[in-house]
């Protein structure tokens, strides 16, 4: 009996596919990008209470967030989720309020999926990202 390994082939770079997409659209969104980029350097683009959290440790307030993107605190929630989802940011609940941080070994990834999957210098998406 011959068996057929390129279905479980096919299968591993369809969902390595399937993750790059949902990547690139959750990054499609000009304002969720745009969080991305604050919290690449939250220490600067949001208010630090080191007493409470270690913005690079545990992230920065959903409520910071929604306050620099003065958008409706269901609207920056929704969007969060997307990019959780994603994997491009972590949640860590305190208390009564969720804190969130970039996950750098997945965006350093997703940087390396793309520089795989179009070829070429990726140096642009690590700028953006």
């Amino acid at each position: 009996m011959i068996t057929n390994d390129t279905s479980a082939t096919d299968a591993a770079a369809t969902d390595d596919l399937a993750s790059l997409l949902e990547a690139l659209k959750a990054l499609a969104n000009p304002v969720r990008l745009q969080v991305l980029q604050w919290l690449r350097e939250p220490e600067r683009n949001f208010p630090v209470e080191p007493a409470v959290t270690d913005p690079r440790a545990v992230g920065v307030c959903v409520s910071h967030i929604q306050a620099k993107s003065g958008l409706a605190q269901s609207t920056v929630s929704a969007y969060m989720a997307v990019l959780e989802r994603a994997g491009l940011v972590r949640s860590t609940r305190v208390g009564k309020w969720t804190h969130y941080r970039r996950d750098e070994e997945r965006i350093a990834a997703l940087v390396e999926e793309l520089r795989s999957a179009v070829g070429g210098d990726a140096r642009l998406a690590d700028g953006l990202l």
